[in-house]
């Protein structure tokens, strides 16, 4: 997790949370590679979820805004790149995204629209953003339907 940035204000806790500006993925088998990926694809699945202060989310919606239009706009390397909002806790967000492989995961993690965007979101945070990498395991996809 290297020199993962840490929020004002919040604690060190007993295992780092990666962030957004420090991008190596963390494997939960010690550095080896354990996450299994399906046959044929190195596509990363990702996560990223945190809660911001309530006065911060005018500011922190836009930001989300912006930052999401220069990934479909720049990043042809994102797959998928969607941000939630939590019904209940409006304050609390999930981002996930696929990205193609790891070189655009790292080209992602490298640009300047992400600096910019943590250094707009992270203050906000009442927490370190946690990113999180998964495998899918199975998925139905709705049929568009026919008239």
């Amino acid at each position: 997790f290297g020199d993962a940035p840490v929020l004002p204000g919040v604690t060190d806790r007993a295992k780092p949370i990666r962030t957004a500006l420090a991008h190596p993925i963390p494997r939960p088998c010690g550095g080896g590679s354990c996450v299994t990926r399906p046959a044929g694809t190195n596509e990363i699945r990702e996560l990223a979820r945190y809660e911001v202060r309530p006065e911060a989310l005018p500011v922190c919606l836009a930001a989300i805004r912006e930052f999401v239009a220069y990934v479909r706009a720049s990043e042809p390397g994102a797959l998928r790149y969607e941000v939630w909002q939590e019904s209940a806790h409006p304050t609390r967000f999930v981002h996930i995204f696929i990205w193609r492989d790891t070189e655009a995961n790292r080209i992602h993690g490298e640009s300047a629209a992400v600096k910019k965007f943590a250094g707009v979101l992270y203050p906000h945070c009442v927490a370190p953003v946690e990113f999180i990498e998964y495998v899918q395991v199975d998925t139905v996809h709705a049929e568009p339907r026919r008239a």
